[in-house]
């Protein structure tokens, strides 16, 4: 995934004419050496481009137009090194439909006790010039990120830096296309959904297509392209000569090829399937499926199109990190009290970017769907921090729920041949599970153990989606609280209807 590369995100500066020309000139320097310090950290994912310093409202407005127009601009990070009145943010604020993080530092890290003066007061106050600032964001009710830190500090760039991941996320679900094959699996509730509604909060279109579109594409494919994958595989995981040779691999690879083909012809970001809709299929798409979740492909199962397109925006969150991302399903539990945890899978569409080990391609029975049996990755997790994600849709918004878990080894399952995960919720299973229920998470979700809550609390800020954390301090008499809260500033902030 060749996410950051052609991003950039804008440092602003705000003053006034106040303090004349040489101050304003010590300003940009100052600035400038903010912005070039941020470029050079690794933990910031793409340019940080110093702009000019705005001490006027036009020049504000013109700066945020320009954003708004930009391609490579994926948000603003905002700094008030002198005083820069708040008024004369009103109108650019307004129109500025870009992330902005509100980045609240000084240039000098310690007070120069000796040498300290008036006119050193005069030249830093981004102390109480950022107040002015946020008081404005505060009063516009605006969604921004506030960072409070030394900007050479590593927590203060951590921060930024996930921000800026969530920025490309963004950006990337505004323009992200998601590809239904077949419908919503009959009678589940939770998979569906209104998506004109989620195309106004989060951006990103779903088209509906018909299986047989998929298969004319399947059909398709060559015997040169599927010899060719399946050396890929050999070259990639582990499996036996009999599976190598075997007709369903090769259908294996006649789906992937086709599937791949479709998605980019469609400019397709995510996709979703259906084990009730395969008509011309042989099997339902597994390995297919997990090697283009590898690709950074979004994946909803069973017509889960909210699924799909979060997972997308994970991935795209995650894209260089350490760990993986993929699409999940809490499957069953193990409820001895010395250690309750949940055993994540699916019956295959598990991405191998989590996989400890090199995965291994197998061929089994599977006794849903109806089809052939089907060739499947089969791998374990490794034990570390994760979480999983749930995007539902209440009908009057969108509720974004995350908990963090801590991944456990996982014994040996052989009468489970799937791609299989092993976690402890936090703050422990009983309340982890209970405070899900009642949250009204899925039973499908985005599990990823490259990035924290905080990534996704800053999406769901600048999506405007309602966000509910449970961790390992969730108290559920505070979270019921906090979800009857919830539900009455929603109602009011929207308006009553």
């Amino acid at each position: 995934m060749d996410i950051y590369s052609n991003s950039e995100v804008w440092f602003v500066t705000g003053s006034q004419h106040l303090y004349g020309p040489e101050t304003l000139k010590q300003v940009a320097n100052d600035s400038s050496v903010i912005a070039g310090s941020l470029d050079k950290s690794p933990s910031i994912p793409v340019k940080v481009i110093f702009k000019p310093v705005l001490t006027t409202p036009d020049s504000i407005t013109e700066l945020c137009t320009e954003a708004n127009s930009s391609k490579k601009c994926i948000g603003l990070i905002t700094w008030m090194h002198t005083f820069s009145p708040a008024k004369m943010w009103i109108r650019g604020l307004s129109v500025l439909n870009k992330p902005f993080l509100h980045l609240h530092t000084q240039l000098n890290r310690d007070i120069p006790w000796g040498t300290i003066d008036m006119n050193f007061m005069n030249l830093n106050q981004a102390a109480h010039g950022d107040r002015e600032f946020g008081f404005i964001g505060t009063r516009m009710r605006l969604n921004r990120k506030v960072v409070v830190g030394h900007f050479e500090d590593s927590e203060t760039i951590g921060k930024i830096g996930v921000w800026v991941r969530a920025a490309a996320a963004y950006k990337d679900s505004l323009e992200m296309k998601v590809a239904r094959f077949g419908d919503n699996m009959r009678d589940v509730a939770v998979t569906e959904g209104n998506k004109v509604s989620a195309q106004i909060q989060m951006g990103y279109s779903v088209y509906g297509y018909g299986v047989g579109d998929l298969v004319k594409y399947v059909n398709s494919v060559d015997d040169a392209t599927i010899n060719s994958l399946i050396e890929e595989y050999a070259s990639e995981y582990k499996f036996t000569t009999e599976v190598a040779a075997s007709g369903t691999l090769k259908e294996s690879a006649r789906i992937e090829a086709g599937m791949e083909q479709f998605l980019k012809n469609g400019n397709f970001k995510a996709f979703t399937t259906t084990f009730e809709d395969l008509h011309g299929l042989k099997q339902l798409p597994g390995l297919a499926v997990q090697r283009l979740m590898a690709k950074g492909y979004g994946f909803g199962a069973e017509g889960d199109w909210k699924t799909a397109a979060l997972v997308r925006s994970m991935k795209v969150m995650a894209a260089g990190l350490e760990g993986g991302t993929s699409f999940m399903e809490d499957y069953t539990y193990h409820m001895n009290p010395s250690g309750m945890k949940v055993l994540g899978a699916h019956m295959l569409e598990v991405c191998p970017s989590i996989a400890l080990g090199v995965p291994t391609v197998e061929v089994h029975q599977l006794s849903i769907g109806g089809k052939e049996d089907p060739a499947r990755l089969v791998f374990k997790t490794a034990p570390g921090k994760a979480l999983n994600a749930s995007l539902i849709d209440l009908g009057n918004r969108f509720r974004l729920i995350v908990n963090e878990v801590e991944v456990t080894e996982c014994p040996d399952m052989p009468n489970l041949p799937v791609a299989s995960v092993l976690w402890k919720p936090l703050p422990d299973l009983k309340r982890a599970a209970e405070a899900w229920i009642l949250a009204g998470g899925a039973h499908h979700t985005g599990f990823s153990t490259s990035i924290s809550s905080g990534y996704l609390e800053d999406f769901a800020g600048m999506t405007g989606v309602e966000y509910v954390l449970i961790d390992g301090n969730c108290d559920l008499a505070s979270f019921k609280k906090e979800l009857r809260w919830n539900e009455m500033y929603y109602h009011i902030s929207s308006g009553i209807i």
